[in-house]
């Protein structure tokens, strides 16, 4: 049975409010996207890292992820999603940084970490490696909070022809992505493809 989750016309009111996404995760849980492309569901281990695993948790809980754009693909490497559609909800949750956990296991293909721009930093962003060779990202601190239990195909389909983000390459803008949300994506990168909804099953 799929817990239920909250909706686009009743919004969860922790998407204003960070403070009040803080529940504990399971120790195991099973996330589901249904995406442009089909479903993907990722099996998460909180001791691999609790407070990555708690913050997907309550992403998820609140209804977080709807139509959120896969917005950086980079073919052999990884796909970059959690980007909010919604500019006033990415000014909230750009600073409700969550501490590092220990890299407990490797980034590996088909492991999912949060993005982090430096120690401490980890937000609402996220990525799917694509290649075993991404064990470097390990000492950098990236620390996977678990893996594609089923959809590595559909993660394989995501749309990758846009490349690296601008400026070092012809992708969407990640300051752009934040400040301008699925306007600016939808014009001006119409074939990403996005994250429907995700539920916890």
């Amino acid at each position: 049975m799929a817990e239920e989750q909250s909706s686009s016309a009743n919004p969860h009111p922790a998407l204003q409010d960070p403070s009040q996404a803080n529940e504990n995760a399971p120790e195991e849980f099973r996330v589901r996207f249904e995406t442009s492309k089909g479903n993907i569901e990722l099996d998460i281990h909180r001791d691999w890292a609790p407070r990555g695993a708690d913050r997907l948790y309550n992403l998820v809980r609140i209804g977080y992820f709807q139509d959120i754009a896969f917005f950086r693909v980079i073919d052999g490497f990884m796909v970059q999603f959690g980007i909010h559609g919604d500019p006033s909800v990415n000014s909230i949750w750009r600073s409700a940084r969550i501490p590092d956990d220990p890299v407990q296991r490797s980034n590996k293909r088909g492991t999912v970490s949060f993005a982090t721009a430096g120690p401490n930093t980890r937000t609402v962003q996220m990525f799917i490696n694509y290649a075993d060779r991404n064990s470097f990202l390990d000492s950098q601190g990236f620390s996977p909070i678990g893996e594609v239990a089923s959809g590595m195909d559909v993660v394989d389909s995501l749309y990758n022809g846009y490349g690296e983000g601008a400026p070092q390459g012809n992708g969407p803008n990640q300051g752009r992505v934040q400040s301008e949300g699925n306007s600016y994506l939808k014009s001006s990168f119409p074939n990403l493809d996005y994250i429907h909804s995700a539920e916890i099953v």
